[in-house]
């Protein structure tokens, strides 16, 4: 029996790192971002699809809101870093480092990039959404 719940471990274990790839936001509550102003867990057991990714949330609330509108709390430039897209170098966001800039949520690549978008929020804005429409 023993040898059996091994096995079983084993296998779920080996089979998180290929489904935490499909997990949105790095399994980070997307509504947590505007609500607590910091990069909120989210919970395996209240999550939702939406455009082939798992998005976690910390509250059932939480995932109530984000379906009645995924658009408002999913992150600009589909998660990829303004900062880097204005320079020229689209870089994905991590999950960790973020800003909510006027109801909008942007990721960014390090805390190096979140405080050079702070310093200077409309220029790099302006140039990231030069670059993405340029690019999409």
């Amino acid at each position: 029996m023993r040898q059996l719940a091994s096995i079983i471990a084993l296998t779920v274990l080996t089979s998180l790192p290929a489904h935490a790839q499909d997990w949105a936001l790095g399994g980070f509550d997307p509504v947590g971002y505007a609500n607590a102003g910091r990069a909120v867990p989210g919970r395996s057991d209240i999550a939702t699809m939406w455009r082939g990714k798992l998005w976690h949330f910390a509250s059932e609330e939480n995932r109530a809101r984000f379906e009645a509108d995924p658009r408002s709390f999913a992150p600009d430039f589909d998660g990829i870093c303004p900062v880097s897209l204005s320079e020229g170098d689209p870089r994905r966001g991590d999950p960790r480092f973020f800003a909510v800039i006027k109801g909008h949520l942007y990721l960014l690549q390090s805390g190096a990039a979140e405080r050079k978008l702070r310093q200077n929020t409309e220029t790099v804005l302006d140039h990231a959404r030069v670059a993405w429409q340029s690019g999409n």
